[in-house]
């Protein structure tokens, strides 16, 4: 028998017909997923971070797995705005799913540059402003430690487009509510946390770091805990929506950040495991509903604050 239930998701002037998306830096820019999977099911997904002019990213070794997940220092490696809008977006004209564009930059002027070039392209639905960068002009700090600089970099974004602006948060701060605060003062129109955890993994026959980079961003199941608690505590402190992402790799899991506040989901590291996870999570959400005789996702967001 058909479900009923009501998986839609409202966020600024665009509804998602599931709440599940993909993360960053684990989809591609979503050309390479279409013969695993078909792109119309998913709610949306976040094409890997665009910047200014292409990068090729750190030296290898660039990945280690490690116990629930894995570490990777890919260093942002990426074709720039101008290769991705010419040669990537033409190829994702029949997809019927919202397309957010992951930006990042190491001044603002970066990011406004690139949102600038993505204005002129329908098909990008939201924008994902990757906080976690560094800020050349504040001496290689990280733009999302610091919500005066958040809170900059963000009205900037906004006050060039009217489309939906995301500002994706790091984990590896004292308190993230202070920084979504920030996000939230600047108008965004959500946040999506957490970014990777910083780690490290040591080769004890070479005595050194695996990663060319020494470290690296830890994600995958590992994670997930960690972001299910940020999650619940930004969730008390802003009334924009959020988004949950990290470690995310059954339903289960899924259900867990929507029960302490979030909207949407993000899945990543799971996605190089299972490219059509997602299909199943999104299942797995309907399936749940359905057996709790729940109408709608919105009725159980932030459920566990009850």
């Amino acid at each position: 028998m058909a479900s009923n239930v009501n998986l839609t998701v409202k966020l600024g002037n665009l509804i998602f017909k599931n709440p599940v998306l993909t993360a960053s830096g684990t989809f591609g820019y979503g050309v390479e997923y279409k013969k695993y999977m078909d792109l119309d099911k998913l709610g949306g997904f976040i094409v890997k971070g665009l910047s200014i002019v292409e990068k090729q990213g750190n030296k290898p070794p660039r990945i280690v797995e490690t116990p629930s997940g894995m570490l990777n220092a890919i260093g942002l490696q990426n074709v720039g705005v101008d290769r991705f809008i010419n040669e990537k977006l033409p190829k994702l004209k029949d997809v019927n799913s919202h397309i957010i564009a992951n930006i990042y930059g190491t001044s603002v002027d970066e990011f406004v540059g690139i949102v600038e070039k993505l204005e002129n392209e329908g098909l990008v639905s939201a924008y994902e402003v990757n906080v976690s960068c560094p800020n050349v002009a504040q001496g290689g700090a990280l733009f999302g430690k610091n919500p005066d600089n958040v809170f900059e970099l963000t009205s900037a974004v906004k006050n060039i487009t009217d489309k939906p602006v995301i500002v994706k948060l790091t984990p590896n701060v004292d308190d993230i509510s202070i920084i979504a605060l920030a996000a939230q003062d600047a108008k965004a129109d959500a946040v999506s946390l957490i970014n990777t955890i910083t780690g490290m993994v040591i080769d004890t026959k070479t005595k050194k770091p695996v990663l060319a980079n020494k470290t690296g961003g830890l994600s995958g199941p590992a994670i997930y805990p960690v972001g299910v608690r940020m999650v619940y505590e930004v969730y008390e402190k802003v009334k924009i929506p959020i988004i949950g992402v990290g470690g995310i790799y059954n339903s289960g899991v899924a259900l867990q950040y929507i029960m302490v506040g979030a909207s949407l989901i993000e899945v990543g590291t799971a996605n190089f495991i299972k490219p059509d996870i997602t299909v199943e999570i999104i299942e797995g959400i309907r399936r749940y509903l359905d057996e709790e005789n729940i109408n709608s996702i919105g009725d159980i967001v932030g459920i566990a604050h009850i």
